[in-house]
């Protein structure tokens, strides 16, 4: 990620609701949430919405797509991961790295919820 794509996002997500919407947008997965759906939950206006979406779409941290006359939008996993290692990529380097973040990165698979069901069954 370069530093200008970094700035945006950070941008992007220095806003209370549009931090809200990628923070439950990032918990719903890659099926991500009907735009009527995040505007219910998170107890804002319809015209709100689609103003910190759009932040949020050009930042490219959320993706969108058309379901019948429905709009779904879901957290791009790659931007929020992306964003996290070039937050991360020289930690503590001047002490040897010891604090280097050691995790896999959020995984964007569309069978991670259905495995966690599977799993809690």
């Amino acid at each position: 990620m370069k530093t200008n794509e970094a700035v945006s996002a950070l941008a992007a997500l220095a806003q209370d609701t549009r931090l809200e919407v990628f923070r439950l947008l990032v918990q719903q997965g890659a099926s991500g949430l009907a735009a009527g759906e995040i505007a219910e939950h998170l107890g804002v206006s319809p015209a709100t919405l689609s103003f910190h979406l759009k932040e949020l779409a050009h930042a490219k941290l959320v993706t969108s797509r058309q379901d019948g006359r429905f709009v779904f939008y879901a957290a791009n996993f790659s931007a929020m991961n992306g964003l996290v290692a070039f937050l991360t990529e020289n930690c503590c380097a001047a002490d040897g790295g010891a604090c280097a973040p050691t995790s896999a990165a959020c995984a964007s698979s569309t069978n991670t919820r259905k495995s966690r069901r599977k799993a809690t069954s």
